[in-house]
């Protein structure tokens, strides 16, 4: 299990979405106070669900194509939480309290995670296609 590469993107995709994301701020306020993902509701949710579905991925190692399908369901978990952090960054509301005006790392964390499941998902379709092959010389 630990052997894999896509294992080891996986687990680092874990510490991005499950660990890091407490101590990064997405952005800085007007009023000089830093924006965590857990002020928002929607954002804990979906933070939530992309490392449990890096947890889960991690564990069925076992079954290389529900690994791929879950890693493919990460992705677009991310990018739907970066599509809403660029949202919320970009949306000026008559509220001066809420208008962003310095973003932070933690915003393209989510990237960083993209970049790691996307490895994986090469990695994982390379062991499937490893095991095919051998498989047809049988």
């Amino acid at each position: 299990m630990i052997q894999r590469i896509q294992t080891v993107y996986l687990i680092l995709t874990f510490l991005i979405t499950g660990v890091l994301m407490f101590f990064v701020p997405l952005w800085t306020l007007n009023n000089g106070k830093a924006f965590y993902f857990m002020q928002d509701q929607f954002y804990t949710i979906l933070l939530g669900l992309s490392t449990m579905l890096s947890i889960i991925s991690i564990i069925s190692y076992k079954k290389r194509q529900n690994q791929f399908v879950m890693g493919r369901l990460n992705i677009i978990l991310n990018l739907i939480l970066l599509g809403l952090f660029v949202y919320r960054s970009l949306n000026l509301s008559g509220d001066t309290t809420t208008i962003v005006s310095e973003k932070g790392i933690g915003m393209f964390l989510p990237i960083v995670a993209i970049v790691l499941l996307v490895l994986a998902n090469k990695a994982i379709k390379k062991d499937e296609d490893l095991v095919k092959s051998v498989d047809r010389l049988r």
